[in-house]
């Protein structure tokens, strides 16, 4: 018998695993939710799997490191990843991966005396619970919502960069504060 997965889902090995294991499951882990959120900023006017496909060098030349040590990036750095074809050559992007780990030092900076996480900040915006979306085909699913336009001018009042509203909605799918997977899906309640 045959697992059913979501429309979007193709036959691609990676997509699925990215599918079967990691889309939709709620996570609060900070270095986890920091690649999330810049590598839906990176997908930016591409296909999520362009993005899934460049993970690995994401990951070697980010991700790999705290979030303290990529906020440290200098200008050379960057334009120095420019040249790695395994990356989004694109300087705005990968420049907005450095100013968002400047961001997110100052986020856990100012949460700090309420003693919040990051993590906890990012889920209040769901009451801490994921939303369960009645979703039976996923090209009925919203590109953006109330709760992502509100996370996106948060995010960008804190100085983060490519968090527009509907990147903020990919996100939260990402992350499992939404669980988006279609109703017939074997992962929609998983």
């Amino acid at each position: 018998m045959s697992i059913q997965r979501c429309g979007w889902c193709s036959n691609d090995a990676l997509y699925i695993a990215y599918h079967d294991h990691e889309w939709g499951v709620p996570s609060h882990d900070e270095a986890h939710l920091f690649e999330m959120l810049c590598l839906e900023g990176q997908q930016a006017g591409l296909s999520w799997i362009t993005v899934l496909r460049k993970r690995d060098s994401y990951r070697q030349h980010f991700f790999q490191y705290p979030i303290a040590k990529i906020a440290q990036f200098s200008d050379a750095d960057l334009q120095e990843k420019l040249k790695d074809a395994g990356l989004i050559r694109h300087i705005g992007k990968l420049t907005a991966i450095r100013d968002n780990a400047i961001a997110w030092q100052h986020l856990i900076q100012e949460l700090k005396p309420q003693q919040l996480t990051v993590s906890n900040w990012l889920w209040h915006f769901v009451q801490q619970q994921p939303l369960n979306n009645d979703v039976a085909d996923y090209r009925q699913a919203p590109a953006q919502t109330d709760i992502s336009i509100a996370l996106s001018k948060a995010l960008k009042k804190k100085g983060f960069k490519f968090v527009g509203p509907t990147t903020c909605y990919a996100f939260m799918q990402a992350v499992g504060m939404v669980n988006d997977h279609e109703n017939h899906c074997h992962f929609k309640t998983s």
